[in-house]
């Protein structure tokens, strides 16, 4: 997440600023170079230089990967804005992947739950938004797709439970999910306080904020399947504070000007500001 956090308009890392964050969060020179070594092992990025001097080039399936979290927040906005209403529609995905290929199984249901997907029964799990393009990619990467089966249906029943508020609380685990963004608002509120006052911030100091509210965004969104209001109880804390970080990049975006600024600071400020022109229209 720090590497990620960092990563420029251009694709690129710079070691100086990687090892001045990481250190003001706490973490030693050793653990970031042992993080730039794994990623650049498992060909996330290429490396130019020496120690701090050095640069990071992010690959083209590093880019590829970070894409679909900045779609998944774009649509949870949405969702908040009131402009995402759920059509009624369940969609389902059944797999059957034999023992031999155990692994591709394995990374095959991690990814479905990854992408909001809550099992119903052995090879069985049902989304409430139309997922079908991010699990036939997996698939297709995986080597699986003809192991898949994709129907959607407006009828489904769980033993006597068929209400879509109740299914909900019944197949995901709301009450968790919806802690991890109270810890989010927790997080954000006195951040946002040290970004809105009027005290100096320091380049880094910035960086370190923007790493911190990153990493606890993905902390509670990776486990959200992003259900629509209609499915979840209300208020809903997701929705607070989504609001406290996108005000958080806001400020970040308007504090740091600069042409080497973190794609991230882009990427979050743009939809943000989409947010924020649907709810004036």
């Amino acid at each position: 997440m720090l590497v990620h956090a960092l990563i420029r308009e251009n694709g690129t890392v710079a070691a100086d600023e990687l090892y001045t964050v990481a250190n003001t969060l706490g973490m030693s020179d050793q653990q970031v170079r042992l993080c730039v070594k794994r990623l650049v092992a498992e060909g996330r990025f290429t490396h130019e230089g020496r120690g701090r001097k050095a640069e990071l080039h992010a690959t083209t399936d590093t880019t590829r990967d970070l894409a679909p979290n900045a779609e998944f927040l774009r649509h949870a906005f949405q969702q908040d804005a009131g402009a995402a209403p759920w059509d009624g529609v369940w969609h389902l995905v059944a797999f059957a992947v034999p023992e031999s290929a155990r692994t591709v199984r394995d990374t095959l249901r991690e990814t479905l739950v990854h992408l909001g997907g809550a099992p119903l029964q052995g090879g069985l799990y049902v989304c409430a938004n139309a997922w079908e393009p991010y699990v036939e990619d997996a698939a297709h990467r995986l080597g699986a797709h003809g192991a898949l089966t994709l129907l959607t249906t407006k009828d489904l029943r769980r033993g006597e439970t068929e209400a879509p508020a109740e299914l909900a609380r019944r197949l995901w685990p709301l009450q968790e999910i919806a802690d991890r963004y109270h810890r989010l608002s927790r997080i954000a509120e006195p951040r946002l306080a040290r970004l809105t006052g009027s005290a100096e911030l320091s380049s880094s100091a910035l960086l370190t904020i923007a790493v911190e509210l990153a990493a606890e965004l993905s902390r509670a969104m990776a486990p959200d399947p992003l259900l629509p209001p209609q499915l979840l109880p209300q208020p809903w804390p997701g929705t607070q504070a989504r609001e406290l970080v996108a005000q958080c990049w806001a400020a970040l975006y308007a504090r740091d000007q600069g042409e080497t600024r973190p794609a991230l600071f882009r990427h979050y400020a743009d939809i943000t500001r989409e947010a924020a022109d649907r709810s004036t229209h």
